[in-house]
């Protein structure tokens, strides 16, 4: 795409090599596999450029199989973190990320369950530091939706589940962490741009992803004494087996066509927020959302 030349310009920037649209595709179960999908999600940009700024930190990163968590994690490893890939059941997308942090010449462990479980995240945290010894970063990411078109579609179970997973694992598992994480540690919650502008087919997800912004917000004042910071990322639009998971496949290529750059974003695109809110670059910022959304303005 380029010549060879000293100081030579590309012919074409990042961003606009990435998909502007997505097939039309659906997948029968979620969280999705990203191994099924017929467009792979750009996870790390061939010319992202690590620079140590999370040499020698651990990270824990839930939903770090694919998606944007696997970006998370990759994206660390490259700025020199190692990773504990969390994930529930997707054995062949947990391997592929874990080969891909060991390609950037860090370690990873893989730690399979589901984080709804309070013994589990005290296990999960457990075999963290026993294989590394440490704990610097805890990304709680994992989420599951369930579109429905009424509110009284959303059955008691449904509800529950969506709670559980959402927003009752970042409880369970930031509490089997707080041991372990010393000052300059870095808390990063994934909420969502349906926590700002809402949702109408995604009703109990939004809720979950609002209280994500009030547990991030208040968080954030409980631990500032102790020097750890809290913070959160609000995804847009992104590609993701979690969207052809969810959605049929109409909306599913028309995903992302509404925001105002016009396109699905990828998850190379959002883990760079993750590594800024983790890195020592945002050493005064906490309490705060970013918002690699599109373009939407939602004042938040």
């Amino acid at each position: 795409m380029s010549d060879h030349r000293p100081n030579a310009e590309p012919e074409t920037a990042p961003t606009e090599q990435m998909p502007q649209q997505v097939p039309a595709e659906t997948q029968p179960d979620q969280p999705g596999i990203e191994e099924a999908m017929s467009l792979a999600p750009v996870v790390i940009r061939d010319d992202y450029r690590g620079s140590g700024k999370l040499e020698g930190r651990v990270a824990v990163v839930t939903g770090g199989d694919s998606g944007i968590g696997r970006a998370v994690a990759v994206h660390f490893a490259r700025e020199g973190a190692d990773v504990a890939i969390l994930y529930l059941n997707e054995e062949t997308d947990a391997q592929d990320t874990l080969k891909m942090v060991e390609a950037e010449g860090r370690r990873g462990v893989l730690i399979a369950g589901d984080i709804g479980d309070p013994a589990f995240c005290q296990q999960a945290v457990k075999q963290t530091v026993e294989a590394f010894g440490r704990l610097d970063v805890l990304v709680n990411n994992a989420a599951e939706q369930h579109p429905q078109e009424k509110l009284t579609d959303i059955t008691p179970e449904q509800l529950e589940r969506t709670f559980r997973t959402n927003i009752f694992g970042m409880f369970y598992l930031t509490q089997a962490a707080m041991p372990h994480l010393k000052k300059g540690a870095s808390i990063i919650n994934t909420t969502s741009i349906t926590a700002y502008k809402g949702s109408p087919q995604l009703l109990d997800y939004s809720s979950t992803k609002g209280a994500i912004v009030s547990f991030t917000r208040s968080l954030s004042q409980n631990l500032a004494e102790q020097g750890i910071r809290v913070n959160a990322v609000a995804p847009g639009p992104i590609w993701t087996p979690l969207i052809p998971a969810t959605f049929d496949a109409k909306r599913v290529g028309e995903h992302g066509q509404n925001a105002p750059l016009g396109r699905p974003g990828q998850p190379a695109e959002v883990a760079p927020s993750f590594v800024f809110l983790a890195s020592d670059d945002s050493s005064y910022i906490s309490g705060q959302v970013l918002h690699p959304n599109g373009g939407d303005v939602v004042n938040g």
